[in-house]
């Protein structure tokens, strides 16, 4: 199947689809030049195709303002040429701090939030045979936020599409973080009556939504996970019992050589704090700032902005790049170039869908729409 990634940033989403086995990523789109570098230099390092249909760094919204028609031709001309081939999709997740309760919570006015609509609007004017949406809880049960969710899905539903949703946590599919996103799913009700899916209503049924998951999340915060301990540079202590080593921050670094990665040596140098890096607890993350991880638990969020990023657990310093990556459960192949600087590598870092979920959800559309 072919796919056209939108808000591609690094493209760790595109990359779950890519190495899942069954998708081509055929053309990209993101508005952010350096993030965009950072995606052709991990995939050439990681030996991945280019995109046949190419890069484009462009605004998104020139595609659906009327503004612009070529730009939309364009599309239309390589979706329709796609399609002829080979069932294709959409997938992309809008910027989404207008929907986040500890973002700007603008909701659809914002700026980011008026980028969901606009997506919605690119993937009704090209007709893919299907699409992904992905977002932030706060879309799916902010009640001010639900009500502008549903605008869309009616807005799916009325331009042809059957549609399934789920809220899904990044440690389900074992990436070691607490990472809640709404992961909308759409398909053209051709294509679905096509396949013979089964559908009720405007609803997907039978979606395997839970086919590849590892953990089930109420299991895994029942665990009695470690709390807090004294920070001691360079301490080191063994797992406690009872866990589940491998969603744990510690499991992902040694899994990923973080020490000699290549970017192992990219993080930011504390100009100012450094009290509170020598003093606060392993395990405190629960402050807005100075969030310091705990070797043993998964990470919170991996949310970086404003040279915010989670302090390491036994060193007095912010994580690296190469250990921010393994929090997003990427393979230790994947490399991000140091000319780009500090504050744009963890900012794409932190707005990726993490590898594991994306390549977890990846599978169970495949599994849906090839069974």
């Amino acid at each position: 199947m072919n796919i056209f990634s939108f808000f591609s940033g690094a493209g760790f989403l595109d990359l779950g689809f890519e190495l899942e086995g069954h998708y081509n990523i055929v053309y990209v789109n993101e508005f952010h030049k350096a993030f965009n570098d950072v995606y052709q230099y991990a995939r050439q390092n990681m030996n991945l195709p280019a995109p046949i249909y190419g890069h484009h760094v462009e605004n998104i919204v020139h595609y659906v303002d009327g503004e612009h028609p070529e730009m939309m031709q364009n599309l239309m001309h390589l979706v329709n040429e796609s399609k002829e081939q080979e069932l294709t999709g959409f997938i992309g997740g809008p910027p989404c701090p207008d929907f986040s309760v500890a973002g700007k919570n603008k909701g659809k006015e914002g700026e980011n939030g008026r980028l969901s609509q606009t997506y919605a609007d690119l993937i009704c004017h090209a007709l893919p045979d299907f699409f992904l949406f992905e977002n932030v809880k706060g879309l799916y049960r902010t009640a001010r936020h639900r009500a502008f969710f549903e605008q869309l899905k009616k807005q799916f539903v009325d331009n042809g599409y059957y549609l399934t949703e789920q809220l899904i946590n990044a440690l389900e599919f074992g990436v070691p973080q607490d990472r809640e996103r709404i992961i909308l799913i759409g398909v053209r009700q051709e294509i679905a009556d096509n396949l013979k899916l089964q559908v009720e209503g405007i609803n997907l049924v039978g979606f395997p939504w839970d086919a590849h998951k590892l953990y089930n999340i109420e299991d895994i915060k029942a665990i009695n996970w470690p709390d807090r301990n004294p920070y001691v540079e360079h301490a080191n202590f063994p797992a406690p019992n009872g866990i589940i080593e491998e969603l744990t921050v510690q499991h992902w670094w040694i899994l990923n050589d973080v020490m000699h990665h290549p970017n192992a040596d990219m993080f930011f140098q504390p100009k100012a704090g450094l009290i509170r890096f020598q003093t606060t607890d392993e395990g405190d993350d629960k402050k807005k700032s100075y969030k310091r991880l705990h070797r043993w638990r998964y990470s919170p969020t991996v949310a970086y902005g404003n040279n915010e990023v989670h302090i390491h657990p036994y060193e007095a310093r912010r994580i690296s790049v190469a250990e921010a990556l393994a929090l997003q459960s990427l393979p230790r192949e994947f490399v991000i170039p140091h000319n780009i600087t500090l504050t744009d590598a963890f900012k794409t870092i932190g707005n990726g869908v993490p590898y594991l979920a994306a390549k977890g959800i990846a599978n169970s559309l495949s599994d849906y729409l090839t069974r």
